[in-house]
Order: C-alpha cells, then sequence, then structure tokens
C-alpha cells in the first residue's frame, strides 16, 4: 500500500507545480526575490523605506457556491479571477495597493490540468491587479470532497503610507457617491442564485434575449477588479473619504461600513439602469426589491465618497481605466446607515 492508492498522487502535484510556473511568472513584481516551489515566498518591502508610516492591509476572501457553475459548465480558468478580486477589492477599500497574492485550492483529486487552470485565473487576476503570486497550496481530499470538485480561497497583502489610508473620520456632510459599475453578480448571493433558476447543466445553456448569452456565460462572469481605477484615483489627485465594496449583503450591509457614526448615505436608485441579470433573477425567481439590494450589488461593484468638487476628476480617472463611473447619491447628516430610494 501507498499514497497512491489512498487515494494522493504525489506525482500529480509535481505535474501541477510545473504547469501552473508559466502563470506565476508573469505575475512577478521586482519586489519578488524567490521562485515558486519553495516553502514559503519572499517579497521585499524596501518600497516601504520611503514611507512616514507603512502600513500593511491584508484580506482574505473565496470564490463561494460559484464554483458549482464551474463544474456544471466544466470551465474553470475564470474562478481564480473571482478569488483574488474578493480579496483585493477590499483591500483597494482601504487606499492599499495589492502587492502580493496566496491560492488555497482543496480537491478531490488533483488532476494537473484542471489545477493549472485554475491557477491560470488566479495569475490573470493578479496581472489586473498589479500583484504577485507569490505560492499557494494545492491539497488534494480523497474521501472529504467529490473527485470533480474543489475549493478555492486566497489571501492577499498591500501597503499604503498611514496617512493615505482611507478611512471614517474622513467623510463628511455634503459628499459626493461615485459608483463604479460591476461586472455582473460578482461572487455573493450564489445560493440563492442557484435556487432561483434550479441551476443545471441545462438551465445553464439557456440563452436569454436581454442578456445576449447564455445564462452560465452570464453568472460565470468573473468578478470586476477596481484596483486599477482606485490607483489612478489616488495619482490623479483625489483624497478618497470611503470606498465600499458590495458584495454579499448588498447595499444595505456595505455601505454603512464606509460611514461614521452621525452620517447617512443615500442611494437613488434611478441614477442608472440595473442590469437585465438582477431584473432576470428578481423575476423569476420573485424576489422582492429590497431583497435584492441586500443581497447583491444591483449592477454597482465599489461605491466611493469624495468631495463634491473631485466627482468629476473621479469619472475621468475610472473612464481613463475602462469603468463608466457615474454619481449615484450623497452623504447627509442623520443616523448611520443608508437609504436605497
Amino acid at each position: 500500500m501507498d499514497y497512491k492508492s489512498a487515494g494522493v498522487d504525489i506525482e500529480a502535484g509535481y505535474r501541477s507545480v510545473e504547469l501552473i510556473k508559466q502563470y506565476v511568472r508573469a505575475t512577478k513584481r521586482p519586489e519578488v526575490l524567490d521562485g515558486l516551489g519553495g516553502f514559503s515566498g519572499a517579497f521585499s518591502l524596501d518600497a516601504a523605506k520611503a514611507m512616514a508610516h507603512p502600513t500593511l492591509v491584508s484580506g482574505t476572501d473565496g470564490v463561494g457556491t460559484k464554483l458549482k457553475l464551474a463544474f456544471l459548465m466544466d470551465k474553470h480558468d475564470t474562478v481564480g479571477i473571482d478569488c483574488v478580486a474578493m480579496c483585493v477589492n477590499d483591500i483597494a477599500c482601504a487606499g492599499a495597493e495589492p502587492l502580493f497574492f496566496l491560492d488555497y485550492i482543496a480537491c478531490g483529486k488533483n488532476i494537473p490540468e484542471k489545477i493549472a487552470e485554475i491557477v491560470k485565473g488566479v495569475a490573470e487576476g493578479c496581472r489586473i491587479a498589479g500583484c504577485a503570486l507569490v505560492g499557494g497550496e494545492t491539497a488534494e481530499h480523497p474521501g472529504l470532497m467529490p473527485e470533480e470538485e474543489y475549493d478555492l480561497a486566497g489571501f492577499a497583502v498591500g501597503l499604503i503610507d498611514d496617512a493615505d489610508r482611507i478611512t471614517p473620520d474622513l467623510m463628511r456632510e455634503g459628499d459626493v457617491l461615485v459608483a463604479l459599475p460591476s461586472s455582473g453578480v460578482h461572487s455573493n448571493g450564489f445560493s440563492l442564485v442557484r435556487k432561483i433558476f434550479a441551476v443545471s447543466e441545462k438551465s445553464l445553456g439557456v440563452y436569454y434575449e436581454e442578456l445576449g448569452k447564455t445564462l452560465g456565460e452570464e453568472l460565470l462572469t468573473p468578478t470586476r477588479i477596481y484596483v486599477p481605477e482606485l490607483l489612478a484615483i489616488r495619482k490623479a489627485g483625489v483624497r478618497i473619504h470611503g470606498a465600499s465594496h458590495i458584495t454579499g449583503g448588498g447595499f444595505y450591509e456595505n455601505i454603512p461600513r464606509m460611514i461614521p457614526d452621525g452620517l447617512h448615505a443615500v442611494v437613488r436608485k434611478d441614477a442608472y439602469e440595473v442590469p437585465p441579470i438582477f431584473r432576470i433573477m428578481a423575476r423569476v425567481g420573485k424576489v422582492e426589491e429590497q431583497v435584492m439590494y441586500n443581497t447583491y450589488n444591483m449592477g454597482v461593484g465599489m461605491i466611493l465618497a469624495v468631495a463634491p468638487a473631485d466627482a468629476d476628476t473621479v469619472i475621468a480617472a475610472a473612464k481613463e481605466n475602462g469603468s463608466a463611473a457615474f454619481v449615484i447619491g450623497e452623504i447627509r447628516s442623520g443616523e448611520k446607515g443608508v437609504t436605497v430610494c
């Protein structure tokens, strides 16, 4: 008897590492000190010497049950982008630049080509965010997970001078809320999504005229990464007063997280057109509007609070990075919270 007969294929692990090296290399930054294959990843912080108070900002997250769609469609090259996005977007809310990322893949069976496809997506997410993929772990769990399934999570670290960090005390009454559009449902609320559509290979293959694509293609669209936009806004000289990544919990849970006591956010639903996928979900699932805004991003993946005089600069900087930003509301005095009207 050996390890392979127990369900763990060490040779497959070696093969996976060889296949993913090309993707990892594409994310390398000058600060990366070691290659893939060691017990840890080393990253130089020499750049921090120029900062008065260098501050590390970290974030960790996973893709969640959106992975079920990847299994059904046998498409694994985009969920890695989702994983990176969920981590680096949170870091960007503090104003930090993501430096490096590590992934963790737990699988029922290590199929090297599938693992390589997953990591290919992770590397693409890192490329978009400008961070290095410095390491990770692929763990084979026979008997614990079905052979065809896996879970994917990650961890990111960013850097910022503390004086530049986005904190609630910066926000003021009269600040304008600028929205950055989402790419779709992103990576939250998929337990409800799967129930609404009774997700299966058949239902994912249904073509929707409103979407211009199949349901599966729409739902598997990767989460948008907002790091380029936020860095461009900072480079344009704008001080962001608040940033909210609209993830699970939608508008009602996430927007208040950036607001201090004594201030209240007002979001106007008529400031933009809600994308078709959310209208379809509400119709097919008979989901009430309040539940939709309390679960999904509704077409808005990031909301920034800035001084009114900076709104046009923010919108222009976002546009230069491919994001059609727009004003969606304002900050008023009142009990901490949000009104969606």
